[in-house]
């Protein structure tokens, strides 16, 4: 990505800076430690240098409900080992639902051209009679509840009704393959599995009825609930061994007060899926008090949200930034929901209704943009984005082309924020800056409390070079460690093995001179296609079950501002890579893990480097792909092999 053209393209107002809630937060803060915050800067350096004082003042600004206790932090000496307010008491569920009245909390629209709204007393209701229901059946705190569902309203009530109880909710979308939601929730043995009948994408109803009786069959949850869409609920339930839909779930309910079970800070709130390049996706643990702080920080103060403003992401329910969206409610936002494709019937879906409800926060994917880009769209010529403020794009790095595009045509007097973090975090480390200026291809900067920088390999900061992206002091939203990862060894080896008490996060990044970032990839060997990280392992379990291929090999490959899915196979004696068989590889990936694992090339190679414990070697091949040296070459038992992807012709296309 370019960083040396040093174009300046949005430059927020003195007026604008002084209102935003960004220095509205500056002032409070500054008045409680009797500091003057004039800027950003300031006001981060402060927040990484008294990270208690910094984090008691987000609880005490947004007026967190709970009790905070007395001690602030513990043990900031130690990553992992932190603990945040380890006396304090909350319930995550009880923040996002501090809103009542008529005004909309949730708006949907689905590409069936569904239109649905909730209020928040409606919302209210319908958490209500799913708690009392999920009481019923023996939920509790602890309990792992998980989800197959569809960006709609009723996932969003049934989380909050799960998180209420003190149940750990853990989501993914309906796309995914029997054996992608498998080897997800069967790690983690829900009691409660949801599902849909259903969903619309790409102008077709997809049925998901095939895979749900095999899906109950492993994961044996004590209820499968089934969520109506396309009227098929009741003919599915009466398929499975021990289903009901939603509406016989909570038809013995009345709504009423809903109740909130106050738990511990590090209490489990979440669990997020991230894969690494061997076995089954890790199980990531987020704990509720580090994910409401760190997103009323990230919507309050970096987005600038307040109450009654309009929030969308166009998001599934297996990304990190569903579960990012929904904590808007927690500032007062009205959440704005959309499920299916966002090029159909074509790319104009999102901002129609943008225009339509009036986003004031739109929140999308760099691969989005690029798209809408090169399908010579103009948004903002064709759309009233009059009530658009912030535009907000992750999943990949945003292109200088792509900044441009955004000032070009969709709205030129718009605040850009590229963000970047994880799931391993479900928030971020860089993102964008209210009272700072855009610069092409940048993003402005680190997040405040995140003691965010880049490293060279000797643990020293660089600027204007390529070099890791680190934290070096803790965090809220630190993971509380991977389920049964009973001594935090695989924990330790994701994030700490790098730097001793740093966390690592397995970025390309570079510090600009104008304080922002710019990051360029991944640096380790997950793959990260449309800005949705996935792990090679998935695609071996299945394409290695297949008698033509001996073994594969899986990288992804910086292509045309994204990343694409390149997986290399050696065959089996006497057997071919026809079209017949690669056509069945890709059936296979889609229908066991989802579309997104399927490569856009099957190369076929003699031979796959490994080291001399026989493991495959991916992040040599990469380099090799890419032109860059390969490190470590004595380790490999056959570094022959590298040269077979050298200068590949199929790789130029």
């Amino acid at each position: 990505m370019k960083t040396d053209d040093n174009q300046l393209l949005w430059t927020p107002s003195s007026a604008d800076i002084d209102a935003s809630r960004m220095m509205e937060f500056a002032r409070f803060a500054g008045a409680r430690a009797d500091k003057t915050f004039d800027t950003f800067d300031a006001l981060h350096a402060w927040s990484v240098a008294d990270i208690p004082s910094f984090w008691s003042s987000v609880w005490d600004y947004f007026e967190v409900r709970g009790e905070k206790g007395e001690t602030l932090a513990e043990h900031l000496d130690r990553m992992p080992g932190a603990s945040f307010f380890p006396d304090a008491r909350l319930n995550f569920a009880e923040n996002l639902l501090s809103r009542t009245g008529g005004d909309d909390a949730i708006i949907f629209r689905g590409e069936d051209k569904i239109e649905t709204r909730l209020s928040w007393d409606e919302l209210h209701a319908l958490v209500s009679r799913l708690q009392q229901a999920m009481r019923a059946m023996g939920i509790g705190a602890g309990d792992r509840v998980a989800a197959m569902l569809p960006n709609m309203p009723e996932t969003v009530a049934l989380m909050l009704a799960a998180t209420s109880i003190g149940a750990i909710w853990s989501s993914c979308s309906p796309d995914f393959g029997e054996r992608g939601v498998t080897d997800r929730f069967g790690q983690i043995e829900p009691k409660l599995f949801i599902a849909c009948d259903g969903y619309w994408y790409n102008g077709k109803k997809q049925d998901v009825s095939a895979k749900l009786v095999p899906i109950e069959a492993s994961l044996a949850p004590e209820l499968t609930l089934i969520i109506p869409y396309l009227g098929k609920a009741d003919g599915i339930a009466g398929q499975l061994k021990n289903a009901t839909t939603l509406p016989q779930f909570i038809a013995a309910y009345e709504p009423q007060a809903v109740t909130f079970e106050r738990l511990p800070f590090a209490h489990p709130l979440y669990i997020l899926f991230s894969s690494g390049t061997t076995g089954v996706p890790k199980c990531i643990i987020h704990s509720a008090g580090g994910m409401l702080l760190q997103h009323l920080k990230e919507h309050g103060l970096h987005c600038g949200i307040r109450s009654g403003e309009r929030l969308f992401y166009f998001t599934t329910c297996g990304w990190m930034m569903w579960n990012w969206l929904v904590s808007g409610l927690a500032v007062g936002a009205t959440l704005c929901l959309y499920d299916g494709s966002p090029f159909y019937p074509d790319g104009n879906v999102l901002f129609d209704y943008a225009a339509a409800e009036r986003f004031a926060v739109c929140g999308t994917s760099a691969k989005f943009i690029d798209a809408v880009r090169k399908a010579d769209l103009a948004p903002g010529r064709d759309h009233d984005l009059s009530a658009l403020r912030l535009l907000t794009s992750t999943g990949s790095p945003l292109s200088p082309e792509g900044f441009s595009f955004v000032y070009e045509e969709i709205k030129s007097d718009l605040h850009l924020a590229s963000i970047s973090g994880g799931t391993d975090i479900c928030a971020c480390f860089v993102l964008g800056v209210p009272t700072k200026p855009v610069w092409r291809g940048e993003i402005q900067g680190p997040g405040l409390g995140m003691a965010t920088d880049v490293w060279n390999d000797d643990g020293k900061p660089i600027v204007g070079e390529k070099g890791e992206l680190i934290c070096h002091k803790p965090f809220p939203s630190m993971p509380i460690g991977f389920w049964n990862d009973t001594n935090g060894a695989k924990y330790h080896e994701a994030y700490f093995d790098r730097f001793d008490n740093v966390w690592c996060h397995g970025d390309f990044a570079e510090r600009t001179e104008h304080g922002g970032f710019v990051i360029h990839g991944r640096s380790d060997a997950t793959l990260n296609p449309g800005g949705v990280r996935i792990g090679t392992a998935e695609i071996y379990n299945i394409v290695e079950q297949m008698p033509e291929i001996t073994e594969a090999i899986c990288i992804g490959q910086d292509f045309d501002g994204d990343v694409r899915v390149v997986l290399f196979v050696r065959m089996a004696d006497g057997k071919t890579l026809s079209e017949d068989l690669q056509k069945s590889i890709r059936t296979r990936i889609r229908q066991g893990a989802s579309p997104r694992h399927v490569p856009a090339k099957i190369i076929a190679v003699s031979d796959i480097p490994r080291t001399k414990s026989g493991k495959i070697t991916e992040l040599a091949v990469r380099d090799v792909v890419h032109g860059r040296p390969v490190k470590n070459k004595e380790a490999l038992a056959n570094p022959q092999a590298l040269d077979l992807f050298i200068d590949l012709p199929e790789l130029s296309s």
